[in-house]
């Protein structure tokens, strides 16, 4: 194999898929990337056997070849190799090296056979549907931060994607809990998508998607079975395991009858909450919510570090409420909204409040309270 390229073009497709590789690896090859040249194209493939992401790229094409190289040592020595660099690349099986020049720089990195890299199953993903990159990245953008990090309810650990309907119309729907609070993002239901599975999409592959479709605007094809999703752009292809496990009935936990509505400019909140919980104790991370008549009083007390009081002028319809939440859930979800002003329903102290953007109905948030 031998081909020159261009070392931005390079960089760019293997900051696409070197972020896949785990940095410790107990079989060799998965620390690899499979670089295939052939027909005046470069593919670069990486894996983590859940996970595969295939990115093609522009090149002169001396000879034709495959071959695989350490993902993160190949990533780094493009990566601090002067802007505008023409790069060389030159393989040879029998030696198992592959050799890197640029200007006067010289690399020579040890190769594995490509019979070891995992061979791509052809999966049948009867489900395909187009979806725009900022719808994708809003459904991401809006339920990732809630996704549990907890191994044992693995079936947490990713975002729950559904068809259902909304008042009557057809909607996809994205999902995400930890147990402590929801996220939940609904947009009209893309044309194809109307027999959708529910299938829960893994973290890793969530925030792997979510950097890669940062540079596009270009519509997304989904595919996807039981058991697979794919999703194609550019000239990237992602493909991933589903989860398999049955997401929990979420609707249950979403309460109907919180009567005890605030609303509230978010910038100014999150600020005071952010200030407050300052002094609240690296565990508990409580702050204290105080409703009375117009008045928003934010406290935190901790042993060790003293107390803090702040008082807002809000917007609030009930009767005196004593309410305690993580703080850091709390700025969270503000971070999310992106209206002036954010809807609080809340029914009591022990009881989930709902919080909703007041100028976008398409997310709703569920945040269990603290004792405090």
């Amino acid at each position: 194999m031998k081909l020159t390229i261009e070392r931005s073009a390079l960089l760019k497709s293997l900051a696409h898929v070197q972020s896949v590789v785990e940095r410790r690896n107990t079989i060799p090859i998965l620390s690899n990337v499979l670089m295939e040249a052939k027909d005046g194209k470069l593919s670069l493939t990486a894996t983590d056997m859940d996970l595969t992401i295939v990115d093609q790229v522009e090149a002169t094409i001396v000879d034709a070849g495959v071959t695989t190289a350490p993902a993160h040592t190949f990533y780094d020595i493009v990566r601090k190799l002067p802007d505008g660099s023409e790069v060389e690349l030159t393989a040879n099986a029998e030696t198992a090296q592959m050799t890197l020049k640029a200007g006067r720089s010289t690399f020579t990195l040890q190769t594995l056979p490509r019979e070891d890299f995992p061979a791509a199953g052809v999966a049948d993903l009867p489900q395909v549907f187009g979806i725009q990159a900022g719808e994708l990245k809003n459904l991401i953008d809006r339920t990732r931060f809630a996704i549990s990090t907890e191994e044992t309810r693995y079936y947490l650990n990713g975002i729950y994607v559904h068809a259902t309907e909304a008042e009557g119309i057809p909607v996809l729907r994205a999902v995400a809990t930890d147990g402590h609070r929801l996220a939940r993002f609904e947009m009209p239901l893309p044309q194809g998508a109307e027999n959708l599975p529910g299938v829960i999409v893994p973290r890793k592959t969530v925030n792997e998607l979510r950097k890669l479709i940062d540079e596009t605007n270009d519509p997304i094809e989904v595919s996807l079975s039981e058991t697979k999703i794919m999703f194609r752009f550019d000239s990237t292809v992602l493909s991933s395991k589903l989860i398999d496990g049955t997401f929990p009935d979420y609707q249950r936990v979403i309460p109907s009858g919180n009567d005890k509505s605030l609303v509230l400019d978010c910038k100014t909140f999150s600020a005071a909450v952010d200030r407050v919980s300052t002094i609240s104790t690296e565990k508990s991370r409580a702050v204290k919510i105080t409703l009375d008549g117009s008045a928003l009083t934010l406290s935190a007390t901790s042993a060790e570090n003293g107390s803090a009081v702040e008082v807002l002028e809000v917007n609030y319809e009930g009767t005196s409420l004593d309410i305690g939440f993580n703080s850091r859930y709390l700025l969270d979800i503000a971070q999310q909204i992106e209206g002036d002003s954010a809807e609080f329903l809340m029914a009591d102290a022990a009881s989930p409040t709902i919080v909703r953007d007041s100028a976008d109905t398409s997310a709703l948030y569920v945040l269990m309270p603290m004792r405090v």
